[in-house]
């Protein structure tokens, strides 16, 4: 299929001339359109059609710069070429400082209609690219406004279901508080309170989740003040007045956060359990950091680890610390200097492959 002629408004008030380019620019495949003044070629211009203008600079009323102007003004406008007698380079430089595609010098017979044929080829050609760079450039940035929105909206539906989930957990932990507070007996009390921080722990990620202006991150400063406060609160919290927590405000990503909390709630009830027989007793959570190397130390003052003995423990909370270490690839160590217990944990802020070592200092 024949694509359409390209249809060349000419803006000159030479009547001859105007026809001899109406002949040569129409056996080359264009439709010529003349008009005599610019205020007539604006006219015509509006009324649409139009693929590119050939403009003369002396003209009555408007001339071809101020003609000009106004044509770039109108939006979409077509490329411009800037015909003129005039020999004078200064016309030539104010009419392509000012927007037009190109300019040449016209003669009184005519024989400029070949340059003129070339200019506006290429007038055309430089008007197709540009359009297809904007459009591609409006493509982009309205692509990107559909990405923003959409992820506007998908971070609206994370934090709604963070904090769908965080409220249910917190449901669960409070039941479980409830539960362990009714209940009469010591082993079924102590299995509940921990189930409740197990439970807290994971609620709290979803709740830090949901507050945070970042979801992919949590603030272990915060995240461990607000556990540890869920811990003072719970069956057990009269034994944890000196329940202490020192950590640096370091942001690491939500599934090792719950793996951080669920050990300091295990390492924390351990200690609430057995560290201090007759009572309660200072209990330390430090957190501290350099670069990505992060070390955690939960730390009592004790009878110490050889002493603690429960013909009735399960094993749970060893197996609990153990599996979280893993998923940190900590290395857990007793630190054999401390008076009492003192357990530390050491891995990266990001995951990287390293052996974990059994935790064996846990319930």
């Amino acid at each position: 299929m024949t694509a359409p002629a390209s249809t060349l408004l000419y803006i000159d008030d030479d009547e001859a001339l105007a026809r001899l380019v109406n002949r040569g620019l129409t056996r080359l495949g264009f439709d010529v359109v003349h008009t005599a003044d610019g205020e007539s070629g604006l006219a015509r211009l509006q009324q649409g059609g139009i693929d590119v203008i050939a403009l003369d600079q002396y003209m009555p009323g408007l001339d071809g710069l101020e003609t000009l102007q106004r044509i770039l003004k109108i939006p979409d406008a077509p490329p411009v070429v800037f015909v003129t007698a005039s020999q004078d380079s200064k016309i030539a430089v104010t009419a392509l400082k000012a927007g037009a595609a190109d300019y040449l010098v016209k003669d009184t017979l005519g024989d400029f209609i070949p340059l003129l044929h070339v200019a506006v080829e290429g007038a055309l050609k430089q008007a197709m690219i540009r359009k297809a760079r904007d459009d591609a450039e409006a493509e982009v940035h309205a692509s990107r406004d559909r990405y923003a929105a959409l992820a506007a909206e998908r971070e609206v539906l994370l934090r709604e279901v963070n904090h769908r989930v965080g409220n249910s957990l917190q449901i669960i932990a409070s039941l479980l508080h409830l539960q362990a507070n009714s209940s009469g007996q010591d082993d079924v009390k102590a299995a509940l309170t921990n189930a409740m921080g197990r439970v807290a722990a994971v609620a709290q990620v979803h709740r830090r989740l949901y507050t945070s202006h970042d979801l992919k991150s949590v603030l272990l400063n915060q995240y461990l003040e607000a556990l540890l406060e869920d811990l003072r609160r719970s069956a057990e919290g009269n034994k944890m007045s000196r329940l202490t927590l020192q950590a640096e405000p370091i942001e690491i990503d939500p599934d090792r956060a719950v793996a951080i909390g669920i050990i300091v709630n295990e390492l924390v009830m351990n200690a609430v359990k057995y560290a201090y027989p007759d009572g309660a007793g200072p209990i330390h959570v430090v957190l501290s950091g350099n670069g990505d190397d992060l070390e955690l130390s939960i730390a009592d003052d004790g009878v110490g680890l050889n002493a603690r003995t429960d013909p009735r423990s399960t094993g749970m909370g060893q197996r609990i610390v153990t599996a979280m270490a893993q998923k940190l690839d900590a290395n857990v160590e007793r630190d054999p200097g401390h008076h009492g217990t003192r357990i530390v944990l050491r891995f990266r802020r990001i995951n990287t492959p390293a052996p974990a070592k059994p935790a064996s200092a846990a319930e």
